[in-house]
């Protein structure tokens, strides 16, 4: 389960972000996952609080964004919803595709407390 990897560097950056704006407690985080990100949902809505425990960040509220994946044809500028890595255009076969969004995997935002 590398999503606990993950998690855990997830809360380190959250901590020192957190500590050098003079915080004392995270109350909300909000993460962005792509669909295409290779993070498992259930895993990593069970880790994240986990990597929270026993650091500013415990007992932060979680919000988790599931971002689509979305691909453009570079030969027919279509848009189009791709299953996985590999895009075809449904619209035209163009094997020239790029994705637009799908494999983000970040942190969006947190809101901290100050003493």
């Amino acid at each position: 389960m590398h999503e606990l990897s993950i998690a855990v560097q997830i809360a380190e950056i959250i901590v020192e972000e957190a500590q050098n704006a003079g915080a004392s407690t995270v109350s909300k985080v909000e993460l962005e996952i792509g669909s295409l990100a290779g993070i498992e949902p259930d895993a990593i809505e069970l880790a994240v609080p986990e990597a929270f425990k026993s650091t500013i960040c415990e007992g932060a509220e979680i919000v988790f964004h599931y971002i689509q994946a979305k691909a453009v044809c570079e030969s027919c500028c279509s848009e189009f919803d791709p299953a996985d890595h590999f895009k075809i255009c449904p619209f035209c076969n163009s094997l020239y595709t790029s994705f637009i969004k799908g494999k983000e995997l970040k942190i969006k935002s947190f809101d901290i407390i100050k003493p």
